[in-house]
């Protein structure tokens, strides 16, 4: 019988395998708080991108070094951030992520000022250290915030308000940065080079608008996180007393070693590194896309687009939860992640506004991607004691929104056409396709190994 750890005045029971009894739903609905605020730092990116392209006179492969500094970040501090939370608790890890969150929004304010690139892009680094954080805690958090068997559908749920947190980040940059109208490329181009200076340095003033309200809201969360009892939920030493129980530490090598010689967790860290870059770079370039479809089209009105999007996305997560309810997770993946290459083909094949229509639909197929691949790597890890890193390394293959987008740029820049290098995210969804429809064709022939249902 499995032993459990609980203590006094709390509601839920801590179970060996760091999974618990109960999920407590004041903590957990704050946990899945967190989960739009960094919604909202990778949409605005999408009007940054926009943003500087003009102000700084960028091509399409430099404007994607906003995202490479996005998710170099979190690249580089997934580990760091698991280490921490195997030394202390996923709390700790997620006030650390918030306080770096602070830094970076607040480093827009002297960036603005100095008004050069590399400077926003530093400050879009520390956001990202933050966000490293809060990923690497959160969503392995949520995977272990109650019972085993319905960890995938926590983390769906929790999911779901990424997509507002996005539309939060669109609306604003909409409204607070492009709320002047117009196009902004337009306007520097018929103006003298004393009054294009002069206007983007107006135009970096802007950036700071939206962040302002973010900022508000940070606060306002680390406070309530800071004083709030939060769950261990990590595993317990099976083999020693209950009274005396001890965390296992396994050394870093031991684990690398555990997770590299685990194929189908591999697999699934490349699925995820293939996911991350083709949603990236889908949504860096839908606004793009619709600007050189559409001459007439204002920055303003090609950002509504992105707000489609993620509406679609937080319906796609809402439809493929109920399928998730019901049917094989690799089976409903498969279906959707095929259906999204379609989408992406109609974006890169039909050469007018249908192909940003396309890329809208296909956000709606994006829905259950991040969640599941992510919950369902996780799980095939069956010792528990390398959940922690283990989850880093898929956050790690975030950086992935780094590497994509610049590719796609640069199909972009070599070919002359924007509406072309979509090519690039359909023959990666169509390696998802391929993974999930590889992984359901394994689980029909393992039915006993298959622990999500």
């Amino acid at each position: 019988m499995d032993r459990e750890i609980n203590n006094k005045g709390q509601s839920w029971v801590q179970l060996p395998n760091g999974y618990l009894s109960r999920t407590p739903m004041f903590q957990f609905v704050i946990l899945c708080l967190i989960f739009p605020l960094w919604g909202a730092a990778a949409s605005l990116n999408d009007i940054l991108i926009t943003q500087f392209k003009t102000v700084f006179t960028l091509n399409d492969t430099a404007t994607a070094f906003v995202q490479s500094a996005f998710y170099g970040g979190y690249f580089l501090m997934a580990i760091p951030a698991s280490i921490i939370i195997k030394k202390t608790s996923y709390k700790l890890a997620i006030l650390i992520g918030l306080l770096f969150y602070i830094i970076g929004c607040g480093m827009f304010f002297p960036a603005s000022h100095v008004a050069t690139y590399s400077m926003f892009l530093a400050a879009i680094f520390a956001i990202a250290i933050g966000l490293s954080f809060l990923e690497t805690s959160c969503d392995t958090y949520a995977t272990m915030f109650g019972p085993k068997e319905t960890a995938n559908k926590r983390l769906n749920v929790a999911n779901v308000l990424i997509p507002l947190g996005d539309i939060m980040g669109i609306v604003l940059g909409k409204y607070l940065i492009f709320g002047e109208g117009g196009n902004i490329a337009d306007k520097v181009a018929k103006m003298s080079k004393a009054e294009a200076e002069a206007y983007n340095q107006h135009l970096l003033q802007l950036t700071l608008r939206p962040y302002k309200y973010i900022l508000i809201v940070l606060i306002i969360i680390f406070i309530v996180l800071a004083i709030t009892k939060m769950p261990r939920a990590k595993a317990l030493s099976t083999n020693a007393d209950a009274q005396e129980a001890a965390e296992e530490q396994p050394s870093l090598g031991e684990t690398f070693n555990y997770l590299f010689h685990n194929k189908r967790y591999m697999k699934g860290v490349l699925c995820q590194f293939i996911y991350a870059g083709m949603q990236t770079t889908v949504w860096s370039f839908t606004i793009r896309l619709a600007l050189r479809l559409d001459s007439h089209i204002s920055d303003a009105a090609a950002s509504t687009f992105m707000i489609y999007s993620y509406i679609a996305w937080f319906f796609g997560k809402l439809v493929a939860n109920w399928f998730l309810d019901r049917y094989s997770i690799t089976k409903v993946l498969t279906w959707f992640s095929l259906l999204g290459t379609i989408s992406l083909i109609i974006t890169f094949t039909i050469p007018n506004i249908t192909a940003v229509i396309a890329a809208i639909v296909t956000s709606f197929f994006f829905g259950p991607e991040w969640p599941t691949i992510y919950a369902h790597t996780l799980d095939q890890i069956h010792e528990k004691k390398y959940t922690e890193t283990g989850g880093a390394f898929i956050v790690m293959s975030l950086i992935g929104g780094a590497i994509v987008p610049t590719i796609q740029g640069r199909v972009s820049d070599l070919s002359g056409s924007m509406q072309l290098s979509f090519i690039v995210p359909a023959i990666c969804f169509a390696l998802i396709t391929l993974y999930f429809w590889t992984e359901h064709r394994w689980e029909k022939a393992h039915p006993d190994e298959v622990q999500e249902h």
